[in-house]
Parts: C-alpha cells; structure tokens; sequence
C-alpha cells in the first residue's frame, strides 16, 4: 500500500504519502491507520517516525490518535498539549531547555521504575530491538537518535499507563532536536549506550529500583554531557 521510505526527514515522506490517501478518497473519516508496529514494517522506518507523522497528522487536523484504540481518519483538531510544548520550549521567553531537563528527571526515573514492574516479553523485545539498531549506527546520528527514542518510548509504553505515554510523545521532537545536538560530543552515544544497556537489564530482572537507579544514572550523564555542549544546555540521548 505505501512505499519504502528512502530518505532523510522520514516522518515527512509518511506525513505525504498517507495524507495522499486521505485526500484521494483511499482513506475515508473514521478510517483507521494501521497499527503503528505495522506502518513502520510497511514503510521500511522505525516505530518513532510513524509516531511524528502520526502527531504531524494530527496537527494537520487529518486524524485522532486515542491510546489503546489507535489512530482514525477525522476532521479533528490538532493536538493542543505539543503545539503549546513548542511554543514554550522555543519562545526564547522562559528557559525552556532546562525545564524540559527536569521534566524527564520527574518523570523517566518512575517510568524505569514502572516498566520493570509491568514490561511484557514484547515490550523487553521492542527494547532490546532498539539496543541493536544503536549499536550497528556507528556514526549515522539519523539512525542512532531514531533508535535511541524508540527505547525511551518503548519504556513508556511498557510502564502500561496511557497518560504518561501520552506525555513521552508529547515531547518527541523536541528531544530529538536536542539529542542531535549533542550526538558529535566525543563518546557521548557510547555513554549513552552503556546507560541504556544498564536500564535494560534492570527491566529484564523486573528489578524496579534497578531501573529507577539506572535511568537516575543516565540523565545525570546526558546532563554533563550536554555541558559539554556551549549551545546546549538541555537534556538528550
């Protein structure tokens, strides 16, 4: 039904080709997408780029996404939470780099913590599957950061609560904006792995104060490597 997706700036090809179908009448209102394991399958790209074209979509006012249900063809409006995300973040008005910091800090240490309680086999699966992929990237950022956000999502999903997956997509593309920026810090995605592996583990015992630990341990890496970054001082990887 779609084309393999070939080329940089993925989530925009998915945006085009399913936004075609919507407008030539192959996808009608009340049309649901495939699942997003699916789409990625079919579009050659990782789960995290179905999920921007989804959110694109969305802004576009072309579909409604509804955890645990899935993803309709509508005439809705567009999601509000990560428009307004945005604005705060990129206004320039507020420090919006360092509150987005201390937001995964809150959150990403309980979210560790939850997965480990609650992460199914597929869950551990999709984690693991994203491990690889970072391993492999060498010194392909698109590849690496690609992967990278589907562990973190993957985390989110396993914690098994709509709201907080919710939240974590919310702030996808603002995290790979600044992942990117940091990815070149020498040995940084290494780190990053090492960290990602310790998390890991920790979900595959279903050790929660493991994960908990292990992901504390992480973002206080990202942090100093982000330091490391003059024009960065948010949080990534």
């Amino acid at each position: 039904m779609y084309k393999v997706i070939q080329t940089t700036r993925l989530y925009e090809q998915i945006v085009q080709q399913i936004e075609g179908s919507i407008l030539n009448g192959e996808l009608s209102e009340g049309s649901q997408l495939p699942a997003e394991r699916d789409l990625a399958k079919q579009f050659g790209v990782s789960r995290t780029a179905v999920r921007e074209a989804i959110k694109a979509l969305q802004e576009k006012g072309l579909v409604d996404a509804f955890p645990g249900r899935g993803t309709f063809v509508t005439n809705g409006t567009s999601n509000s939470m990560r428009r307004s995300l945005d604005r705060i973040i990129k206004s320039g008005e507020t420090d919006g780099g360092a509150y987005l910091a201390e937001v995964r800090e809150i959150l990403e240490p309980e979210i560790a913590a939850l997965a480990a309680i609650r992460a199914t086999e597929q869950d551990i699966a999709a984690m693991r599957e994203a491990i690889v992929v970072m391993d492999s990237a060498g010194p392909d950022s698109d590849a690496f950061i690609e992967a990278d956000l589907d562990f973190h999502l993957a985390l989110a999903e396993a914690a098994a609560n709509p709201i907080v997956l919710s939240l974590i997509d919310s702030i996808v593309g603002l995290l790979r904006e600044q992942r990117l920026r940091i990815f070149y810090i020498g040995g940084g995605p290494q780190r990053g792995q090492c960290h990602h592996r310790h998390i890991f583990d920790a979900i595959e015992r279903h050790d929660p104060q493991g994960a908990r630990a292990a992901m504390q341990a992480h973002l206080s890496q990202v942090r100093e490597d982000s330091r490391s970054n003059p024009g960065d001082e948010t949080t990534g990887a």
